[in-house]
């Protein structure tokens, strides 16, 4: 069986590393990035089966990469999982109208993160069967 592939982007190095184990350690091949502009750039060579991406990004935000993820026909079908620190409804809002598939707010909680990214990919045994 072949393993799902996750572009994680995020520009906190910490982060990026807890992230990769955490989806590693669940069987998923990972790549992670630091930047929006490396973030497309990585879709368009090889496009994962997911993204995880963080809002605040040092060259563009995420809801531009998330607009041009969506709004390119050769990548619309890869589910957006924001996970950020911005709370806000507008920004939460603001993530629906660029296409996000989920919004999570940091601090996250593993399990909860693991839930949506399989139910996205349609992992849904290990997620208990439930819907997200």
């Amino acid at each position: 069986m072949e393993k799902n592939r996750i572009l994680v982007v995020e520009d906190e190095e910490s982060l990026l590393k807890l992230e990769s184990i955490l989806f590693t350690s669940k069987g998923y091949q990972v790549t992670g990035v630091r930047g929006g502009n490396d973030a497309l750039k990585a879709i368009a060579q090889d496009a994962p089966d997911l993204v995880v991406l963080d809002l605040m990004l040092p060259d563009m935000d995420g809801f531009e990469v998330c607009r041009s993820i969506k709004e390119n026909p050769a990548t619309s079908a890869i589910p957006v999982v924001m996970l950020t620190a911005k709370k806000s409804s507008r920004d939460l809002e603001h993530g629906r109208q660029v296409g996000a598939d989920a919004y999570i707010t940091k601090p996250f909680k593993s399990v909860k993160v693991l839930e949506v990214i399989e139910g996205l990919l349609g992992n849904n045994s290990a997620a208990g069967g439930g819907a997200v």
